[in-house]
């Protein structure tokens, strides 16, 4: 089945209070009208045509993938479909509307949505939602043999109307050709002023045509959001999906609750996620590694057996059977390799770190390519900021360094190498040899403070 997608995403979203377009703002990691576009394609849906207005530019700059139509003047949603008939021209079939703050809606729903409609013949069909609290939305109303009447909106209906609870989920599937002709006589005849595109339905059936509905099973899915309240309402949805959807597929999360995953994180079985753990963005991790508590991962590569706990690692890579933690930084451009410890209070930025190697504590290791086995100190500090350009450090192989060592760089460090405790290394350290640098102690007897 084959058919082609509308989002609407041009509405101001005033309740969010926002400079930030409503459509972007985020929920389970990726704005609201990527998700509702992500449904769309993993439904089938060929292309998707996205209408714009408020914070256009911002939204342009955001999302790709799609075609942009702007609607300067928003005058309602009849009025936002009519600016992308250009782009239906030469379509035919079906053409599936969605509304860009509706993140909960699934592929599932769509898919099953658009075959219906496609099985029904009808000349447009209505995605439908059993509401516990109908307030804002626009009811459906049937005729007395059960089949579709028309839409009344929430601020044009009347007491009777208003205690309908079965709602218009703002989600359509139209045959293209005969929704463009029948929104040219849609008027604004209503309290908003407002061209709405549900009136197109009335005009289809005056002209002869059938017009259907279909049930969503779960009225969740369809939720709108308008609101941060709802926003936070939708990130527990979302959540709560993903948690199941990774249990489901092996992993274990000690606490749902107190986890928050990422709709699009992905995690291998039999990993351990323990609570107050934060997994977002692109973070992916292998199987049996044990994660947190208190972990922060941001578009995280970490492969298998790796443990971490009460750390913050983002933009990096972490390779397998590594130990991370506690209290560790790990910042974008990071490649820590096989069998790593990183202990606690340590920093890393933008380093490589070979296989074995060890950093147990108190360390700052930046700009660095640290070889395999390295042993590094406690306190070592890796110097590389000259006041105006970043500079890298070398370590070879195996090379052990003592503590409390800073290493100005630019500068390397031979395989092998040792640095005595204490020492600044500021020229480079052949293979094998010991350097030290560092003062000559001296210890003056019989010594007294004389402030006492």
């Amino acid at each position: 089945m084959k058919f082609e997608t509308l989002i609407l995403a041009a509405g101001k979203g005033t309740r969010m209070k926002s400079k930030l377009p409503k459509v972007l703002h985020k929920v389970g990691g990726k704005p609201m009208l990527q998700h509702v576009i992500d449904a769309a394609k993993q439904a089938g849906s060929q292309r998707e045509v996205v209408v714009i207005g408020s914070g256009a530019e911002l939204v342009q700059q955001t999302i790709s993938g799609v075609e942009f139509v702007e609607q300067t003047q928003q005058l309602g949603t009849g009025h936002a479909v009519l600016m992308a008939r250009k782009n239906f021209d030469h379509s035919s079939g079906t053409l599936l509307i969605l509304c860009g703050d509706t993140p909960l809606l699934t592929s599932k729903l769509l898919q099953n949505f658009a075959t219906a409609h496609e099985n029904s013949k009808c000349a447009a069909t209505v995605l439908t939602a059993e509401m516990p609290d109908p307030t804002g939305y626009g009811r459906v109303i049937h005729e007395d043999d059960g089949t579709f009447s028309r839409i009344v909106e929430d601020k044009d209906a009347d007491a009777a109307q208003r205690k309908i609870r079965e709602v218009n989920a703002g989600v359509y599937c139209f045959d293209v050709q005969k929704l463009f002709g029948a929104l040219e006589r849609v008027t604004n005849d209503n309290a908003q002023g407002e061209y709405y595109l549900p009136d197109v339905l009335a005009i289809l059936k005056g002209d002869g045509e059938t017009v259907g509905t279909f049930g969503a099973e779960y009225c969740e899915e369809t939720i709108g959001i308008n609101s941060r309240v709802q926003l936070a309402a939708a990130e527990r949805i979302l959540r709560q999906r993903k948690t199941f959807e990774l249990m489901n597929n092996g992993v274990t999360i000690v606490d749902p609750h107190s986890t928050f995953i990422d709709v699009d994180v992905e995690i291998g079985q039999d990993t351990v996620i323990h609570p107050n753990t934060y997994l977002e963005g692109a973070t992916k991790i292998g199987s049996d590694c044990d994660i947190g508590p208190d972990v922060r991962f941001v578009n995280m590569t970490v492969g298998n057996n790796v443990t971490a706990h009460f750390s913050y690692c983002h933009d990096a890579e972490i390779y397998n059977d590594v130990t991370i933690g506690p209290y560790v930084h790990v910042r974008p451009g990071t490649k820590i390799s096989d069998r790593v410890k990183v202990g606690n209070f340590v920093e890393i930025k933008n380093s490589t770190i070979g296989k074995g190697t060890k950093l147990p504590h108190l360390q700052y290791i930046g700009d660095s390519d640290v070889g395999e086995g390295v042993n590094i100190g406690c306190g070592t500090v890796t110097c590389n900021y000259d006041g105006k350009n970043k500079h890298r450090t070398k370590i070879g192989d195996n090379a052990f360094i003592g503590c409390n060592t800073n290493l100005v760089a630019p500068v390397s460090v031979g395989d092998g190498a040792y640095i005595a405790a204490g020492s600044t290394i500021t020229k480079d350290v052949p293979m094998n040899n010991l350097a030290i640098a560092r003062a000559r102690q001296t210890n003056i007897d019989n010594w007294n403070d004389k402030r006492k």
